[in-house]
């Protein structure tokens, strides 16, 4: 192993650390795509968002860069010969407080490819943890990945002591994470995991110590054949029946130097049309049933989802702004949910009469316009001549792939 000083070992373990995507970080427009942006002061530096809309600057790491497991897509798998790195606790512990204390970082996001066993790297990054929260009393922001196989003696240490965990479980089912990660066992040390992890949560949350828990998994999206029927239909059990906070979904990209560096990368615009369809479930209520999907399974890439279940709605549409409930309010494409949230709020006092006043709330107007009737009147042009024009897409509704409750 290269001996390197830490700021070194941060710069290379730091870099490593960018695949790992469950961090949600946002630039400050909020931007979806914006988790592939680093922060300015190094590969290790990213803008967060924090579970109550907030914004850190979180520091970015693996405990380790060499690993046991072959996963085909990764750069950090088994038998790449490559210089090894590996922070000890006390070092990274230390390291982490000195840009703390120097606020170039906030919190912390710390994962690490599997160092010799699964017990010894999680032993470590527990420790890690420990020497933040016991020893230099750290109450910020943690997020503890999980790693495949964990014992449930480091998943109750972890969920004690982070704020978020994760078990990254990368694909849709046991057949599609074969494809491309044959060694790890999908049921029985990924989906387990994120089963057990829900239970500790939940218990944790009712004894608040450092404020609420919560746990996020990831997939990567396309590199193992898979529709986003299968990603989506799992992504909305994952929420309804385990709560989890949020899900991630990172667009494969070939690394060099890898057995699947052949293929075709997953372009960035799906991976966009994923988060727009989690927004919806998460915060607008939609159901797997409302979503459009083409022929093959496969989210359009051309249009918003919302806008494509607006447009196969025409029975729903011109909306009345001053009476609709709601539930049909969160439909209509241009209104999200505080501004609808705000329209609620002020028709309770008098009527809204005009678009400048939607528009004040929020409202994305090139949208709503041809959605929407103020007190029986029509605001502005039709919906053919928005700005977003696109030729028709074949979708379909409601055609789910079934898979195994969880």
């Amino acid at each position: 192993m290269e001996r390197l000083e830490p700021l070194d070992k941060l710069e290379r373990l730091g870099k490593a650390a960018q695949y790992d995507m469950c961090g949600s970080c946002l630039n400050p427009k909020g931007d979806p795509l914006a988790h592939r942006q680093k922060g300015n002061l190094g590969h290790w530096i990213y803008p967060a968002a924090l579970p109550d809309g907030k914004h850190i600057l979180l520091m970015k790491v693996l405990m380790s860069n060499v690993c046991e497991n072959n996963c085909l897509y990764c750069v950090n798998r088994s038998g790449i010969d490559r210089p090894v790195f590996s922070f000890n606790p006390q070092e990274l512990a230390d390291l982490f407080m000195k840009m703390f204390y120097e606020q170039l970082v906030q919190g912390l996001f710390l994962s690490s490819a599997i160092y010799k066993d699964v017990r010894q790297t999680m032993d470590r990054m527990i420790r890690t943890v420990e020497i933040l929260r016991y020893i230099y009393r750290f109450r910020g922001f943690i997020h503890l990945k999980i790693l495949p196989g964990a014992d449930l003696g480091h998943m109750e240490k972890a969920v004690k002591l982070a704020d978020r965990v994760s078990v990254n479980l990368e694909a849709p089912s046991s057949s599609r994470l074969k494809r491309i990660a044959p060694e790890k066992k999908y049921s029985e040390e990924l989906l387990s995991r994120v089963r057990f992890l829900s239970k500790l949560i939940n218990q944790a949350n009712h004894g608040k110590r450092w404020g609420p828990k919560g746990q996020t998994t990831q997939f990567v999206v396309g590199a193992a054949s898979e529709p986003d029927t299968e990603i989506l239909a799992l992504t909305k059990n994952l929420y309804d029946r385990l709560d989890l906070s949020r899900i991630y979904f990172s667009a494969f990209q070939p690394a060099k130097d890898t057995p699947m560096d052949s293929l075709k990368p997953t372009p960035l615009v799906r991976e966009h049309r994923l988060y727009q369809v989690d927004f919806l479930f998460r915060r607008y209520g939609f159901t797997m049933e409302e979503i459009g999907f083409d022929d093959k399974g496969l989210l359009p890439l051309r249009k918003d989802p919302k806008m494509i279940w607006a447009e196969n709605h025409p029975e729903v549409f011109p909306l009345e702004v001053n009476t609709a409930s709601k539930e049909l309010l969160l439909r209509v494409p241009g209104f999200g949910p505080t501004t609808v949230k705000r329209l609620l709020e002020v028709r309770r006092e008098h009527k809204i009469n005009c678009i400048s006043q939607l528009h004040m709330m929020g409202a994305v107007i090139k949208n709503s316009q041809g959605y929407i009737l103020l007190n029986g009147s029509s605001p502005g042009r039709s919906r053919t001549s928005q700005i977003e024009i696109w030729e028709p897409e074949k979708v379909h509704f409601g055609e789910t792939t079934t898979l195994s409750p969880v």
